[in-house]
């Protein structure tokens, strides 16, 4: 573990930060530290994780709320020796936000020169035609003929940003981006601020809703994938992260279609996918604050599959029912909770020898919990 705890019998402070911050703290008790977490939703399995939590204003559509996150964040951290800050997703949508963070508190990652590098859609795809990295055509104005095109926030995480353009106006923070048939494929790096070292690909999917077609739904580990198209994306994000001075966990996500890779985005912070590529025997916090430092680190190795989805409810429920709810479950919703129809209820895993096997034990996984919950909410 490259921290050092106050004395030989106490564990390293983490301090992590997200719109949900609870597989960030889970990777914190993983890599043997002591947890604060701050987020906006503060559920019982991130409380669980933590020694103490802080809601952080905001909500999933419009963002963490930048002024009152500062504030949070050192408050969560008064009184305690905090040996490093780490944020997740919704930070990158605010790189101003993160300085501020930087300016008054340990911050261990990227700051947000290198956030903008990724996330201007201008910017990626210049440092794409440099480095000969394929990807789709961006837009910062609406184009002609808006079929064939999405809309979408910089900065946006979670898939709910993401619109056709025929349906959404562009403006402030939003650019265009031309569709591209195919299957997501993502990656998962590590970067040093000169290169990066590719943890992993997963392939995920979406979970379209009426008023977000492109929602998240969920992502399963790749134990096989073509070694040669493996070491060209490895390749690409050495380049790219090398090109932005990357730092620490990051992500990019591909489109796997007829014409080949094409990269759509960068996520410059540990994301989605750090569940299910996580490992106890070699944490990947422990990789991201080393990595960060400039010290050597080490990266799991995996020789099956693990999937996670999200489960949301298709209708309303007034009181959510009190469940007995299985280890392989996460981000659980608590009793007598009010859902709208569409929102999110829990995590859901499940691991195999393949991915095609992983994806089938957690749709009869988030199945079995469907009939249960559903059956008991009123």
């Amino acid at each position: 573990m490259p921290l050092h705890a106050t004395s030989p019998n106490s564990r390293p402070t983490l301090l992590v930060a997200a719109i949900s911050a609870r597989a960030l703290a889970a990777a914190a008790r993983r890599a043997g530290c002591r947890v604060l977490a701050a987020d906006l939703f503060c559920d019982a399995d991130t409380r669980a994780l933590a020694a103490r939590t802080a809601l952080i204003p905001g909500d999933l559509r419009s963002g963490i709320d930048a002024a009152a996150a500062v504030p949070a964040l050192e408050a969560l951290a008064d009184g305690e020796p905090v040996a490093a800050v780490i944020l997740g997703s919704g930070f990158e949508r605010q790189p101003d936000l993160v300085d501020a963070v930087a300016r008054r508190l340990p911050l261990v990652g990227n700051r947000a020169a290198a956030i903008r590098r990724v996330k201007h859609p201008q910017a990626l795809s210049a440092d794409c035609r440099a480095l000969g990295v394929p990807h789709p055509a961006f837009s910062l104005t609406p184009p002609a003929d808006p079929r064939g095109w999405l809309c979408k926030s910089v900065g946006g995480a979670g898939g709910i940003h993401v619109a056709e353009a025929a349906d959404a106006a562009g403006g402030p923070g939003r650019y265009f981006q031309r569709r591209v048939e195919g299957r997501s494929l993502s990656a998962l790096f590590v970067a040093d601020g000169r290169s990066a070292e590719l943890v992993g690909l997963s392939r995920q999917w979406t979970a379209p809703a009426q008023a977000a077609r492109y929602r998240y739904g969920g992502a399963v580990r790749l134990c096989r994938f073509d070694p040669g198209r493996t070491a060209m994306i490895a390749g690409w994000l050495s380049a790219l992260a090398g090109r932005a001075g990357l730092v620490g966990l990051g992500s990019a996500d591909f489109i796997d279609g007829p014409d080949g890779l094409q990269l759509v985005e960068i996520n410059p912070r540990p994301g989605a996918t750090l569940d299910i590529f996580d490992s106890a025997e070699a944490p990947l916090l422990a990789a991201h604050l080393a990595a960060t430092a400039g010290r050597p680190f080490t990266l799991p190795r995996f020789a099956d599959s693990m999937a996670s989805m999200v489960a949301y409810t298709e209708r309303a429920i007034e009181a959510f029912p009190a469940l007995d709810w299985p280890e392989w479950t996460a981000d659980r919703q608590p009793p007598g909770s009010r859902l709208a129809g569409g929102d999110p209820v829990c995590t859901v895993f499940a691991s195999a020898g393949s991915a095609a096997a992983a994806r089938r034990a957690l749709g009869r996984r988030a199945a079995a919990l469907s009939t249960a919950w559903q059956g008991d909410a009123r």
